[in-house]
């Protein structure tokens, strides 16, 4: 049987269209005619057939909604909230998803004045009424704009009983009758009367916008970028009004005093030569490259003759870094009972040698059989190599050859790794 524009359907019903009479939202039309897509409500307006689902719509906050939230957690630049209702939607009796169930508030979104610290206007646990100001990539809301946007409802961070609103000192707009506590909230309005928008002007008039900081409010705001009370359990234990603790202070100061700085070193790049500033000592025969010319080379524009002529630079560079490296020779096959003294004396000769030393035992200190010697000339070095080849010593003739960090031994352990 087919169902007709009044009738109540469910998923995959068939409908029956009349003539003249188009397909809208909520059907699906097939070979086998038209049917449901899920449930609801026909109706026919404008010469449209429409399925109207009777499921409520996931409440999604969107750009320009007023939502009632709970501040969640303090930051030095933000307030966290978290979304409890959205108010003015047919789905505001639904739970919000879990993907848009918090909102960021920055400091110049907070009120009209200059802000150091989130925690300057509100407290974690307060509830606070706020406006959607952007989606992506994170839901942002702000507190300004509208008197009734504020903090509604607050707690004492000392005794835990409810602030209510004085006027009796510049800035510090919340009392607590228990407690000698006072402080500052960004007040909505509405503090004080729950969800109701009763719209008390003289209640804004308390958060002193476009106003300067009295000295007493002045000396207790955040101008180290951050609060000491941003913990809940500080927050809920101690009030505003507490030594910072020593070992807080210490991990503080070394980060944002004795920090240490990083240390430019000037040199050329070795595209076009202009002088420039890297973080890092500079390694003969590589390239640098000032900003411009990196992003020369990655964008493909660097011609072949500026290439090459910073490849003919790398070279030279990395040839007289070589000389001045010296030249390291291995020398195995040795007797275990050679000297130092007597391999200085063999080698000495043909150059200055930079150092030399024989391989010994950890445990026993004895002579493993094989040194390094090390020439300041390159040549020099090489001229050694090849005369003192096969030569004995006491009774045992010398293998010589260059020592290469790239050894097939440290290759081999490469591959195996």
């Amino acid at each position: 049987m087919l169902a007709s524009a009044g009738d109540f359907v469910s998923p995959g019903t068939p409908i029956m269209v009349p003539e003249g009479v188009e397909v809208g939202d909520g059907l699906h039309e097939g070979k086998n005619g038209v049917i449901a897509s899920f449930s609801g409500m026909l109706e026919i307006n404008d010469g449209i057939i429409n399925l109207i689902s009777d499921r409520p719509q996931v409440n999604i906050p969107n750009i320009g909604d007023i939502f009632i939230g709970q501040v969640n957690r303090l930051n030095a630049k933000t307030a966290e909230i978290k979304i409890l209702h959205i108010e003015d939607t047919d789905s505001g009796h639904r739970d919000v998803p879990a993907l848009y169930q918090f909102a960021d508030i920055y400091i110049t979104e907070l009120v009209d004045r200059f802000i150091p610290s989130a925690g300057d206007t509100m407290r974690i646990r307060d509830i606070i009424r706020a406006k959607i100001i952007g989606s992506d990539p994170i839901l942002k809301a702000s507190t300004k704009g509208d008197i009734s946007l504020g903090v509604l409802h607050a707690l004492c961070p000392a005794c835990g009983l409810d602030l209510e609103t004085s006027d009796k000192r510049p800035d510090f707009n919340v009392t607590c009758n228990r407690c000698d506590y006072t402080g500052y909230r960004v007040l909505s309005s509405d503090f004080g009367n729950g969800f109701t928008s009763i719209n008390n002007d003289e209640l804004n008039l308390l958060n002193r916008p476009g106003e300067r900081w009295s000295p007493a409010a002045d000396s207790m705001l955040g101008h180290d970028g951050a609060r000491p009370y941003l913990s809940p359990m500080a927050d809920f234990r101690r009030g505003s009004v507490h030594i910072k603790p020593e070992i807080s202070r210490a991990k503080r100061d070394n980060f944002s005093n004795n920090r240490p700085q990083r240390t430019m070193h000037p040199t050329n790049c070795t595209l076009c030569g202009v002088k420039t500033d890297v973080p890092f000592v500079p390694t003969p025969g590589k390239p640098i490259r000032c900003r411009d010319c990196m992003s020369k080379v990655k964008d493909g524009k660097a011609s072949k003759d500026e290439l090459s002529k910073e490849r003919e630079i790398l070279m030279k560079a990395r040839s007289k870094e070589s000389e001045a490296a010296g030249i390291k020779l291995f020398v195995a096959s040795l007797d275990y009972e050679v000297t130092e003294d007597e391999l200085r004396t063999v080698f000495s000769p043909f150059g200055k040698l930079k150092d030399l030393h024989i391989a010994s035992d950890r445990e026993t200190g004895k002579s493993k059989g094989f040194a390094f010697v090390t020439f300041e000339n390159v040549k020099e070095g090489k001229k050694a190599i090849s005369e003192l080849k096969n030569k004995e010593l006491n009774g045992r003739k010398m293998s010589i050859q260059e020592s290469r960090q790239d050894s097939s031994r440290n290759r081999k352990n490469r591959n195996r790794k």
